[in-house]
């Protein structure tokens, strides 16, 4: 660590937050520019609905979204037609702003009308989408998944994902949401920060039990129910991928912006957590995605009060420590190709297939541009 300064060039640049030392000219850099602005939760939005316009069946695990204040009028219009064509629909819908980490000021509501029309919304923008009133349950709570993605390189574009993550669960018995139980944010929101302070939070001793867990723990219990795991891995990589496609193009405009081709400069690399939530057919969703997602392998527990001490996490350590080891292996300049990572090295073929439709994208975008590829090693 260089708390004063650095002084003398590195190999490899482990950045806190985001990309921001323009004084570096060599070696990699674990932060990509931009990448903080391209996963907010308006950009996202924005970039997945251009796909699902181009793309509707590829790009169908991302709720239906709309951005406020701007797009509040479409939404009232849009919400009051779908009901006129289904009496019988009841949909509930999710605020989140734009900005906002850990839970903080979202909220469910069951009509538009019902939407906190006061200042913040207008100093706070906020996407309202869908909220998915069927999720997959397991002991009869609501759990998301946080999976690590490593974006490796934008040229040649290569990902990797972690074999394990964690599960994160809600710590009150799901039920599908009522104007009754919508602000119980421990039965409706998995976040950690929230759980954390619930009553019935349990602190994980292993790595299937209590309020978070490892990823392929739940994995095994859903195949000994005899659920096909496999293809739930295969849409949970082609979810990743697509994603990733969909932030490619903003992204190569703030590396070229702050790293122009020809000049020096480092490369960048950065690790990304996703969210995901499983549907009761087992079909997964994107949440949304973390451009700074936390490492911690403890939690504080509170001695007495005012008191606290960090406590050692088995769960996030065994996940955590496997991601940051595998991803200065994969960075290693001076062991390029190591055969004893435990990442998942997305099927060629696959990658393939979402470049060839990123540049079906990029050219549709600019038609300016004559020709548009990308190289694959």
């Amino acid at each position: 660590q260089f708390p004063f300064g650095r002084r003398l060039p590195c190999d490899i640049y482990w950045h806190g937050v985001s990309f921001h030392d323009s004084n570096i000219f060599s070696g990699q850099v674990n932060k990509f520019p931009g990448m903080t602005e391209a996963v907010r939760k308006i950009t996202l939005s924005r970039a997945m609905r251009t796909m699902r316009d181009l793309f509707p069946l590829e790009y169908n695990f991302y709720p239906r979204s709309w951005i406020l204040p701007e797009e509040l009028p479409l939404f009232v219009a849009e919400v009051r037609t779908m009901k006129d064509s289904n009496p019988s629909w009841k949909p509930t819908f999710i605020v989140k702003p734009d900005g906002g980490c850990q839970g903080d000021g979202i909220y469910l509501i069951k009509d538009p009308s019902d939407i906190r029309l006061t200042g913040s919304i207008q100093s706070r923008p906020a996407v309202v989408q869908e909220y998915i009133c069927k999720p997959l349950l397991v002991d009869k709570l609501k759990f998301d998944i946080r999976l690590y993605v490593l974006l490796k390189s934008l040229e040649p574009l290569e990902i990797y994902i972690a074999k394990d993550g964690l599960s994160r669960f809600c710590t009150e018995p799901y039920q599908e949401p009522t104007l009754k139980n919508l602000h119980q944010v421990f039965m409706h929101l998995t976040n950690y920060s929230l759980n954390i302070h619930s009553g019935n939070f349990i602190h994980s001793a292993s790595a299937n039990t209590g309020s978070k867990r490892t990823f392929s723990s739940i994995l095994c219990r859903l195949s000994s129910r005899g659920a096909d795991v496999k293809k739930l891995w295969s849409d949970i990589i082609s979810l990743v991928i697509k994603t990733i496609i969909a932030l490619t193009p903003e992204l190569k405009v703030y590396y070229q912006s702050d790293i122009p081709a020809g000049k020096p400069g480092p490369t960048c690399f950065q690790i990304l957590g996703f969210d995901i939530l499983l549907m009761k057919d087992l079909k997964p969703v994107l949440l949304e995605v973390n451009a700074n997602p936390s490492m911690r392998i403890e939690h504080e527990q509170e001695l007495s009060p005012g008191v606290f001490e960090n406590v050692p996490s088995p769960v996030d350590e065994k996940v955590k420590v496997a991601v940051i080891r595998d991803t200065l292996r994969l960075m290693d300049p001076q062991k390029k190709k190591r055969k004893d990572t435990h990442c998942i090295l997305f099927l060629r073929d696959s990658l393939l297939r979402a470049v060839s439709a990123f540049c079906i994208i990029w050219s549709m975008k600019d038609k300016q541009h004559k020709h548009h590829s990308l190289k694959l090693s």
